[in-house]
């Protein structure tokens, strides 16, 4: 019985250290390294392309110029006749069809234009 009560002692006073070492700031830091290490993967290898995806991509939109050749995410390929804010009139094949679809739409702009430097 008494070696009941010692073993039950001794386990209560490593619980009480094991959460006194927890508490230590420095044991605090080490969990937290890998949650830090994560985040910053993460923002590298998804966040920060994707960010760069999208700005390539909204940059081609404003800069769609009529005659210019593009490609939409059905796979039309079209000329564009005219440029609203939201809408392009895009011409297709040889018989002329014209087709009115939303810029955010448009997959490719297959025009080669020359950039100017500033």
């Amino acid at each position: 019985m008494t070696e009941l009560l010692t073993l039950l002692s001794a386990g209560q006073t490593a619980t009480g250290t094991q959460q006194a070492n927890a508490a230590n700031p420095v044991n605090m830091l080490v969990m937290l390294i890998p949650l830090v290490l994560m985040i910053v993967i993460f923002y590298f290898l998804i966040i920060r392309p994707e960010k760069k995806r999208s700005k390539k991509m909204k940059e081609m939109l404003d800069n769609l110029e009529v005659a210019d050749e593009v490609v939409t995410a059905g796979g039309i390929i079209g000329r564009v006749l005219s440029v609203k804010e939201d809408t392009v009139l895009i011409e297709t094949g040889s018989d002329r069809t014209k087709i009115r679809i939303l810029k955010s739409s448009i997959a490719e702009n297959r025009t080669v234009h020359d950039t100017q430097e500033s």
